[in-house]
């Protein structure tokens, strides 16, 4: 009897220990010099590093800002323009929608493409009112569309649903490779599932607004609330086995990652912005 229980107090030491094995080595960390306001947020990095995109809290304008020369530079001030927006083409293009609300008080929304380098701006689509409307021959992308996901690859769009037709489904984002997405289940936690919507995979609850770091780690925030205000919220790696590291203390409230190997910027709810160096 005494050997079982030593037996299963080394499991549960081991599996505690797996649990917090470190995902992620945090060489660095800085606070970015980015124009600051109450309810700003990251929306997005360049994948050579080069500058962030931020937005509001309810995704109101779009800024860029130069990591090498701290200049910030507004793109638009629309409506809608830091909601999923797709960094393109290493960085030299970002596509992102502009909302407006008109006289039917119906919102409708023009998909805008920017040239980062001659700052050339076309509106590759008009008044799209259902946003899977939107075809392109490009990366796969996905979006939100009545709580369920909508994946378009090769101008095909097609709705996914891993948990069912019932769950409400958030913070959909497709992995580096193309081969898999992870996802937030409202009320029920992260999950990543293969790119067709098969083998949905459990990660966690505290998993929430993720973002691939790679093709096997997850960046996100563990936040919490008391019904009105966010009263905590931590940066956090998850491993798609389950193994999790914390990689912000207490000392703020840090929340909307964005990743791309060796750094994460996320925001923190004072509406600062900050880079950490990891490998």
């Amino acid at each position: 009897m005494l050997m079982k229980k030593t037996l299963l107090s080394l499991a549960v030491v081991l599996m505690s220990m797996a649990a917090v094995a470190q995902v992620l080595e945090v060489t660095g960390m800085q606070r970015l010099a980015t124009p600051v306001t109450t309810d700003a947020k990251v929306a997005g990095i360049a994948p050579d590093g080069s500058y962030i995109l931020l937005t509001s809290a309810s995704n109101q304008g779009l800024t860029r800002f130069d990591l090498a020369t701290a200049k910030a530079t507004t793109i638009t001030t629309a409506a809608g323009a830091g909601y999923n927006v797709r960094i393109a083409e290493g960085g030299r293009q970002i596509i992102f929608r502009e909302t407006t609300v008109g006289k039917d008080h119906l919102r409708r929304h023009n998909m805008v493409r920017l040239n980062m380098d001659t700052r050339r701006r076309a509106v590759i689509a008009r008044s799209l009112r259902d946003m899977s409307a939107l075809k392109n021959d490009e990366a796969p992308s996905i979006t939100i569309n009545n709580c369920l996901m909508e994946l378009t690859i090769n101008g095909e769009t097609r709705t996914l649903a891993p948990n069912g037709t019932d769950g409400s489904y958030i913070w959909p984002s497709i992995s580096p490779d193309g081969t898999k997405i992870c996802y937030y289940l409202a009320g029920n936690g992260c999950w990543v599932c293969n790119i067709d919507g098969s083998n949905p995979q459990y990660i966690a609850h505290d998993c929430r607004a993720a973002k691939w770091y790679n093709n096997d780690v997850i960046i996100a925030m563990a936040d919490h609330d008391d019904g009105h205000f966010t009263t905590e919220s931590a940066i956090v790696a998850y491993t798609l086995n389950g193994n999790k590291q914390v990689l912000t203390d207490n000392s703020m409230i840090a929340m909307y990652p964005y990743a791309i190997e060796g750094a994460v910027v996320f925001s923190t709810e004072a509406g600062e912005t900050y880079i950490m160096n990891v490998k």
